[in-house]
């Protein structure tokens, strides 16, 4: 980041920014992740690039490179939340961590699952979480995982938040599993 430094700083980009992006770059840079099942399989590879934003709104930085073109960004923002952005910032995951915990329980669930079901639009409204307690290894915010006795729940809205479209809320119900 060392070049970049003096051309970020140059346009307004604060010291610590550029920092957090060095930061980040340290530690997940370079990162290919499998396809995620959700978010036309996610970033290809994690690797960040110029910061954007401002003092009052807070900064967002990439988060990596798009496997598929999608009417949106995957973000890192301004607390480190993953997330993407498209008409507005949607945090999905508290962390870059969570973010890859979710892929992995994704992967994970499906080949243990004796069914998956997907519910979209205001069906996943009518979805009964009773019983369940949230999965706090992803760290979700508009994304969570829920644990019921056999089963877990994927919520995915982050998308239809950012994109204004509420029928893209999806539920994937992962059940016939063992505790």
């Amino acid at each position: 980041m060392g070049r970049l430094r003096e051309q970020w700083l140059a346009l307004g980009v604060p010291s610590s920014e550029i920092d957090r992006v060095t930061e980040y770059q340290k530690y997940w840079g370079g990162l290919v992740l499998p396809p995620a099942l959700h978010y036309d399989g996610g970033p290809r590879c994690l690797d960040s690039d110029l910061p954007e934003g401002s003092p009052d709104e807070g900064w967002l930085f990439p988060a990596g490179t798009h496997r598929t073109a999608v009417p949106y960004s995957f973000m890192i923002g301004p607390s480190s939340e993953f997330g993407v952005y498209g008409e507005r910032w949607t945090p999905l995951h508290r962390t870059v961590e969570g973010w890859v915990e979710s892929v992995a329980l994704a992967y994970d669930a499906s080949i243990w699952a004796q069914q998956i079901t997907r519910v979209t639009g205001e069906g996943v409204d009518a979805i009964a979480l009773d019983g369940f307690e949230p999965v706090e290894e992803v760290k979700g915010m508009a994304d969570t995982w829920w644990r019921g006795n056999d089963s877990l729940v994927a919520l995915y809205t982050a998308e239809a938040e950012c994109t204004s479209a509420p029928a893209r809320r999806t539920a994937l119900i992962y059940s016939g599993l063992d505790r």
